[in-house]
């Protein structure tokens, strides 16, 4: 079965709990971070699904890819700050910590992909086209 819708997409669902699961951790954070680390972990987390969203709706492979690595970037930029978190706010760092782990996940998910994605990519590239035959 192919999927061919992005909600269907484990690494999508994955991602979508990711955020919720880090705005809830964020609103842990104190007062003063609001605009600060806590609005910064939230565009990195919400991202990272987003881009797998845009990337499955493409029309291209090409373009899937593309938006697959846009959000592997999300996903390490996120892991950077729940780190920085982690060690800058400990009161938090349980509720940090389970989003690095589901984190994590998401980012092995992620590189599954794009290297399931890059090997149909080259497999098709391989196929020569009915315009390139020569006759």
């Amino acid at each position: 079965m192919s999927i061919s819708h992005f909600r269907e997409l484990e690494v999508w669902q994955l991602a979508m709990a990711l955020a919720k699961q880090v705005y809830q951790a964020a609103s842990g954070l104190p007062r003063e971070e609001r605009y600060g680390l806590s609005a910064q972990l939230q565009r990195s987390a919400v991202s990272i699904p987003s881009n797998i969203a845009e990337g499955n709706a493409r029309a291209s492979l090409k373009d899937y890819l593309r938006f697959i690595s846009i959000a592997q970037g999300s996903c390490a930029e996120l892991q950077t700050q729940l780190l920085l978190s982690i060690e800058l706010f400990p009161e938090a760092a349980l509720a940090l910590q389970e989003c690095l782990s589901t984190c994590n996940r998401v980012g092995q998910m992620l590189l599954r992909l794009h290297q399931a994605l890059s090997q149909r990519l080259d497999a098709e590239s391989r196929v020569p086209s009915s315009e390139s035959r020569t006759f």
